[in-house]
């Protein structure tokens, strides 16, 4: 027996589909219209609708342990009540639009309930052949409030794809909503729509998906592509330097083959090997900060002649780029590993340049030879550290801010020392509060953007957690008084 609540709700729900829905009429093949059928006023006029069978199973409820039962195991009346009017009125709305309900089916069995067993009641053959049948699960939990969470899961016959509506409606809108979205679901012009915008969504995939020649294996193909390229074409011209002859007829073909030569390279690396954009920008950072320390130290030991210095540019790049390639076969890396190996050779180059100019005592010093060491250096331990640890770019990125900073705020506290009558002394000052600073900075950072940031659960957590206040002792002093309170 239904509730007389649910029958009301139900004709209410009919009623306000109609208003909802608007009435169209069919036309015979003559072109003669007919009068408007109730699967035509919902925009599911189909030649063969009364062959659709549709299995509507009773509205379930989720219990605490997150499980859809039967309503009738719910502890809420008001859920029981709110899922037999969505009962009824899917019943009714099914058979009005032009379907055939399947009043033989019992429903699911208990435990059975899953969207699985929606997709298996689907497949399975109807009495009138095997078409298989639409199913239709209703599920229905309380809110906060007078609401409630209604989801409408619906199946094609021998479909394998659910279609779903989810709401959050009001207790007395249950039924009206649920007939809202059953009509949604069962619409083949939603059906329709759905369908094409999935079509267009692969097409957009697979022509994203789509390298220079074929299909992309390695999503970090084009970044690994366009380092090899410049650093091919950089190869070729350091070699074109080294060998003395400056005719241009010799140094653009040599640049054209270098260029080639390493976007070919890095083409069949990416098809040899699945490379991520974290791989890529990794091998990029091992090649380019290789380069930079190459340069810099055949600058700060002023080799002879200054065409060999590219030269030493090139050789870090292999260098780097194979040490790169060797922590590769350790581990996979990600944007965070990538960003900490660009950071940790940065942070080097600057704390080597720093530390040249300490040695020197001189702030107008050029520190190419410490910059080289450092970025090596940074590189080497960042790219070692990166195989061991994973750490998120964000965080990275959050370092590098704190050691701009920290650098910013060490030179700012020690800058008068050189404002005048600078001496090697003041100016190792202002040198060590400079890389002190960005070391404190960084140190900050790394510590602050450990682990959780919750700011809520200070009580009861472990650690110590300190805040400073400030009270007034009395009403009638005038004194004020502060302390820290906090939890240990």
């Amino acid at each position: 027996m239904v509730p007389r609540r649910a029958c009301a709700g139900r004709h209410a729900a009919w009623i306000a589909a109609m208003l909802v829905v608007p009435r169209v009429a069919a036309a015979d093949a003559d072109g003669t219209p007919t009068p408007a059928t109730a699967a035509s006023g919902s925009g599911l006029a189909k030649a063969d609708a009364s062959q659709d069978l549709v299995v509507v199973w009773p509205t379930l409820a989720r219990g605490d342990d997150g499980a859809h039962r039967p309503p009738s195991a719910a502890r809420d009346p008001a859920t029981l009540t709110r899922a037999q009017e969505l009962d009824a009125t899917l019943r009714d709305a099914v058979q009005d639009l032009g379907f055939v309900l399947a009043v033989t089916d019992a429903g699911p069995l208990r435990d059975h309930t899953s969207d699985l067993d929606v997709l298996a009641r689907a497949a399975a053959d109807g009495p009138s052949g095997p078409k298989g049948a639409w199913v239709i699960s209703p599920r229905i939990e309380p809110a906060s409030g007078d609401a409630f969470i209604v989801r409408i899961v619906a199946v094609p016959p021998r479909g394998n794809i659910l279609r779903t509506r989810v709401e959050r409606v009001k207790g007395a809108d249950v039924a009206v909503r649920g007939l809202v979205m059953l009509r949604e679901l069962m619409s083949p012009v939603a059906a329709a729509q759905a369908a094409a915008g999935a079509r267009e969504r692969d097409r957009v995939d697979d022509t994203a998906g789509y390298g220079v020649v074929q299909p992309v294996r390695s999503a970090g193909r084009a970044v690994l592509a366009t380092s090899s390229t410049i650093f091919g074409g950089f190869t070729a011209y350091s070699l074109q330097r080294a060998s003395g002859n400056e005719d241009p007829r010799v140094l653009y073909p040599l640049l054209a083959v270098g260029a080639g030569v390493g976007l070919g390279g890095s083409l069949l690396a990416a098809e040899e090997w699945d490379l991520t954009a974290g791989d890529a920008w990794f091998l990029t950072g091992g090649t380019w900060w290789g380069v930079a320390s190459g340069i810099l130290l055949s600058n700060g030991y002023e080799v002879k002649p200054l065409s060999d210095r590219y030269n030493y540019g090139a050789g870090a790049g292999f260098i780097g780029l194979g040490l790169s390639t060797v922590a590769l076969t350790r581990s996979r890396m990600d944007e965070g590993d990538a960003a900490l190996l660009h950071s940790g050779a940065g942070l080097g180059l600057g704390l080597g340049a720093l530390t040249e100019m300490f040695v020197e005592g001189s702030t107008t010093a050029k520190p190419a030879l410490g910059a080289g060491y450092g970025a090596g250096i940074g590189l080497a331990g960042a790219g070692a550290l990166a195989s061991l640890v994973q750490v998120p770019a964000s965080r990275v990125l959050l370092m590098d801010i704190g050691a701009g900073l920290g650098a910013l705020a060490g030179a700012a506290a020690a800058s008068p020392l050189v404002f005048e009558d600078v001496t090697a002394g003041k100016a190792r000052g202002f040198l060590a509060s400079t890389a002190g600073g960005a070391v404190a900075g960084a140190g900050i950072a790394l510590f602050v953007t450990r682990g959780s940031t919750k700011r809520e659960t200070i009580v009861g957590s472990t650690g110590l957690r300190v805040l400073p206040t400030l009270a007034v002792p009395g009403a009638s002093s005038p004194a004020l008084g502060g302390g820290f309170v906090g939890s240990f």
